[in-house]
């Protein structure tokens, strides 16, 4: 029970300093893709909250799984629609029906390389403009588990941390289990025509984005 309340408290905090990092992104969204009142946004894998952060109204439709938390009525200054789908096929949407897509740390989730190709297959096709976020391997807290270095840790010792979780938190070690890591070459691989960033907290890399803007 410890190991859970440790859990607990890495979430507690994170709640504290998110938002401030979100908001430092979102302002870095508005600068270089350069929304406009009305613009469609397509929100892969999102939530209403980050856009909290941004002002100028747009109408934003956001894609989720079927069996994830749909909001259905949100107070905001934008316009949401909500979706069932899943983002490594959105053949019900035509190409560049809308005019920025948009992800925030779900590329990570979408269940290894291949389905990550057709995540950023799908990104492209959607919009002429885009921008993907993901964290980066080199920060030294994980960002879904909160443990330091997770990702050099022996795949024996994270095994046994696995079967473990499984037992008191079966749901939160299934998204552990489905989460990878992406490297920045990787990302670039995925989105050859977009322009890579790396944001930094501490001086250290805390994530990746990627970013195609209007012509």
């Amino acid at each position: 029970m410890l190991r859970y309340a440790r859990i607990k408290l890495f979430y507690f905090l994170k709640a504290f300093v998110a938002p401030h990092a979100r908001r430092g992104r979102m302002q870095d969204f508005e600068r270089l893709l350069q929304p406009s009142h009305g613009t469609r946004i397509i929100d892969l894998g999102g939530t209403p909250d980050i856009w909290q952060f941004v002002d100028t109204p747009m109408n934003i439709t956001i894609v989720n799984l079927p069996e994830s938390n749909m909001y259905e009525e949100v107070c905001s200054h934008h316009t949401f629609t909500f979706i069932e789908g899943n983002a490594t096929n959105l053949s019900e949407f035509n190409d560049n029906q809308f005019d920025i897509a948009f992800s925030n740390s779900v590329i990570e989730h979408v269940g290894g390389s291949e389905n990550e190709k057709l995540f950023a297959e799908e990104v492209r096709r959607l919009a002429p403009s885009y921008w993907v976020q993901t964290p980066s391997v080199w920060f030294p807290v994980e960002a879904h588990t909160g443990i330091p270095f997770w990702w050099w840790i022996p795949e024996s010792i994270k095994g046994a941390m696995h079967r473990r979780w499984e037992k008191i938190l079966p749901d939160w070690n299934e998204m552990i289990s489905g989460t990878t890591v992406i490297s920045k070459s990787h990302l670039k691989s995925y989105f050859p025509d977009g322009i890579l960033k790396t944001e930094t907290m501490l001086g250290m890399p805390k994530s990746y984005y990627t970013y195609r803007a209007p012509q």
